[in-house]
């Protein structure tokens, strides 16, 4: 089923929820419906078309979150699921500086990596091995959450998010 974006009474995004609970949020007259995706659902007294975005009709109050959390799908799409050494496609995360010679598990440390480039660079540091980065890791932008929870974003999210940012 789908996914539909949650936007504050602000229009400030605030969550990413699936098709059905977006399905219920509206029936139960607690968002508006701003955008629709094509796929209809029937009873026997009403047909509705499943949100794509809504909009909560009170303000709620969004705890501050400095960065995404870490974890392995966010690195993947902040690199986009590309290796960061030869920039084929990603399977796997790999720790710049190794864990097992004092490197932490944070955004500035772990970047996508293919199976053939995490194997050349094992346990060893980047000057030890005959790989480079192509970019420096860093923490993601702000919405890269969005693209976390919903794997990708629609085209319909899009005038959303960008204000946003």
């Amino acid at each position: 089923m789908s996914r539909a974006l949650v936007l504050n009474a602000t229009y400030e995004p605030i969550g990413v929820v699936s098709g059905r609970r977006a399905v219920v949020l509206a029936l139960s007259n607690k968002v508006d419906v701003l955008k629709s995706t094509d796929i209809v659902i029937s009873s026997e007294q009403l047909e509705l078309a499943i949100p794509s975005v809504v909009r909560l009709r009170y303000f709620v109050k969004v705890p501050y979150r400095r960065e995404a959390p870490l974890s392995r799908r966010a690195v993947f799409a902040r690199d986009q699921g590309r290796c960061q050494y030869c920039s084929k496609s990603a399977e796997s995360i790999d720790h710049v500086h190794p864990r097992s010679k004092g490197g932490k598990h944070e955004w500035t440390n772990v970047v996508a990596c293919c199976r053939r480039c995490n194997t050349l660079k094992g346990d060893r540091l980047l000057a030890e091995c005959s790989l480079r980065l192509k970019s420096r890791p860093a923490a993601p932008t702000q919405m890269v959450w969005v693209k976390v929870a919903a794997g990708s974003v629609p085209p319909a999210w899009n005038e959303y998010l960008s204000t946003a940012a």
